[in-house]
């Protein structure tokens, strides 16, 4: 379930939303650049350039993608973002929420691309069990990734905490996990067509 569906707003209050978020996150980046402290410029500019992401896919593919899911993935951003200024250090509950919403956009993300493949080969047919298996498994790999440029980016873009909080990562990866296999498989169903037809694209090509 994306976050605007949960909180019943429409697709211009979403949107709204969302350019004030992107708007946050230039001010983020204009204070780093301006105080020299290029960790948080560096930050703030990545998380920027995923919040046009959907933008891009409009102007390249003409998919527009549902306001939802695009507060949805700005949301995880921005909350990592401003979790890396200072409140990861001071409040462990904060930390574990931005993992469990970060978590939960990868989880959307990696289930939408494993349901086109399925959808697109013949041979691929799973039990929706496996299905949600794979959401968890497919989020706890990724974070396994993350952690290790965690420690290849220590002391630059990222800070390392240590293996404590390693390990509450992945506990609340997983539940970001397990909450979308249980109840948000259905917010990508236009992802899942979106990653369809571009396979579909690619094997007429």
């Amino acid at each position: 379930m994306a976050i605007g569906d949960a909180v019943e707003l429409t697709d211009s209050q979403e949107r709204r939303i969302v350019r004030g978020l992107q708007l946050m996150l230039v001010a983020l980046f204009g204070f780093g650049i301006a105080t020299f402290q290029f960790g948080i410029a560096g930050t703030a500019g990545l998380a920027l350039g995923v919040t046009l992401l959907p933008a891009w896919l409009r102007w390249e593919y003409g998919y527009s993608m549902n306001a939802g899911l695009v507060l949805w993935i700005t949301t995880a951003v921005i909350l990592h973002t401003i979790g890396s200024l200072w409140l990861y250090e001071e409040y462990q509950w904060y930390d574990e929420i931005a993992h469990t919403v970060s978590a939960s956009v990868i989880a959307g993300l990696g289930y939408a691309a494993f349901r086109a493949f399925e959808r697109h080969s013949d041979e691929m047919n799973v039990s929706s069990t496996f299905r949600s298996v794979f959401i968890v498994v497919f989020v706890l790999a990724t974070g396994v990734v993350w952690e290790v440029l965690e420690f290849a980016l220590g002391g630059g873009l990222v800070t390392v905490y240590g293996i404590d909080d390693i390990v509450t990562d992945f506990v609340f990866n997983a539940v970001g996990a397990v909450i979308v296999a249980i109840w948000g498989t259905g917010s990508v169903s236009e992802l899942i067509e979106f990653f369809g037809r571009r396979l579909r694209s690619t094997r007429d090509n």
